[in-house]
């Protein structure tokens, strides 16, 4: 009984292997090797190999900065009464921001005032008594001495007054620190110190931080391998830069490339650069992190092949190529860069080229094609 199991297991085995034999060549796959005699055409989707021209560009993420951030500090000690603003506002330079507690301020003023005038009498007095001495001493009833000590006295004066007209310039300095106006024009920040609230001149803390976003700028980093060729096209004009939102809710802003950091990055092998964008319509805002595109230059006659045509092998990108009768070739290429929907083909294919765009999975060399002839490029 176990030797008619063993010997009904080894025909088995034996149909299996036979089976195997025969049906394999039928379905291996064929992507590199020759196509077997007789098979049907194959329908695929085709497209010329052209020459045109094509931007070379270096494609990065970038994040939004504001083009002026001022932090707004109190310059003198007191309460703030007022706030004359909303948080979010969009702030004209000069505008009104805060006000702090001016009285104290102003009977500084009142009293600086008083002084000068005191000292003013004074002076009027001691240059009238200067002017009597000079004659005295033209008449020889007095002394050089007593003369040059009323003169003193009148210089000493002087010298009081304008003392007095500082002090009073810098307490009208003072009294005009209580309204806080906007340096610039910005969009504000969420208020720090709330209105009731005692300040110090020049806390650590702002009361308000204004962001200036229009224009606004972008800070990117590319390989530092790329710099020497940013710098030359630089030289040459101005370059373009692309902003792009990620949830593509607005079209790209275009600006010039206007910051070349003067140091690489060691630690990262990168160049930072910025671009500034006019941003009207504000919307690129502080924070934010956009695709970033740097036009380099446009390269003219540039070998381009649909994107789609470019397969990867084992032995690196290649392409199937119609040939005049109706077959496919397979031919390696060597790809210089990708840009959307085009590829720029740096060897292996000329242009007026065929290649097939779809299908590629049911090709191998020599395979027979049916397709819809392109309109000649």
């Amino acid at each position: 009984m176990t030797l008619r199991r063993g010997i009904l297991m080894a025909i088995l085995l034996v149909a299996v292997l036979l089976s195997a034999t025969l049906l394999w060549p039928r379905f291996a796959p064929q992507s590199r090797g020759a196509a077997p005699k007789g098979s049907p055409a194959v329908p695929v989707t085709v497209a010329q190999v052209v020459t045109k021209t094509v931007p070379v560009r270096l494609t990065a993420v970038g994040n939004v900065e504001p083009y002026t951030s001022v932090a707004v500090k109190a310059r003198v000690d007191g309460q703030i009464v007022s706030v004359r603003f909303k948080e979010g506002d969009r702030v004209r330079k000069g505008q009104v921001l805060f006000q702090i507690d001016p009285r104290p301020y102003e009977a500084s003023l009142a009293q600086a005032r008083a002084n000068l005038a005191k000292d003013q009498a004074q002076l009027a007095r001691a240059q009238a008594q200067d002017v009597r001495y000079q004659d005295l001493l033209k008449q020889n009833f007095i002394s050089k001495d007593a003369y040059e000590q009323v003169r003193t006295n009148a210089q000493t004066a002087a010298a009081t007054v304008q003392a007095d007209e500082a002090a009073v310039q810098n307490a009208q300095l003072q009294l005009d620190y209580c309204t806080i106006h906007a340096p610039i024009d910005a969009f504000a920040g969420r208020i720090l110190i709330q209105e009731g609230n005692l300040v110090k001149a020049n806390d650590t803390n702002p009361l308000v931080t204004l962001n200036q976003i229009i224009p606004v700028y972008v800070a990117f980093s590319v390989p530092e391998q790329e710099l020497g060729e940013i710098r030359q096209h630089e030289r040459a004009g101005d370059l373009l830069v692309q902003a792009a939102l990620p949830t593509g809710a607005h079209a790209p802003l275009t600006g010039r490339l206007s910051f070349i950091d003067n140091a690489a990055d060691a630690t990262t092998g990168t160049i930072k650069l910025k671009a500034r964008f006019g941003n009207e319509d504000t919307a690129l805002w502080p924070g934010q992190f956009v695709n970033v595109v740097l036009t380099l230059y446009e390269q003219k006659d540039a070998l381009v092949a649909p994107s789609q045509a470019i397969q990867n092998g084992p032995n690196g990108q290649y392409v199937f190529v119609v040939k005049g009768d109706g077959t496919v070739e397979l031919r390696d290429v060597k790809v210089a860069r990708a840009i959307g929907e085009d590829t720029v083909i740096a060897s292996g294919l000329q242009r007026g080229d065929t290649v097939v765009t779809t299908g590629q999975l049911r090709l191998a060399p020599g395979s027979k094609v049916s397709f819809d002839r392109p309109k000649p490029a």
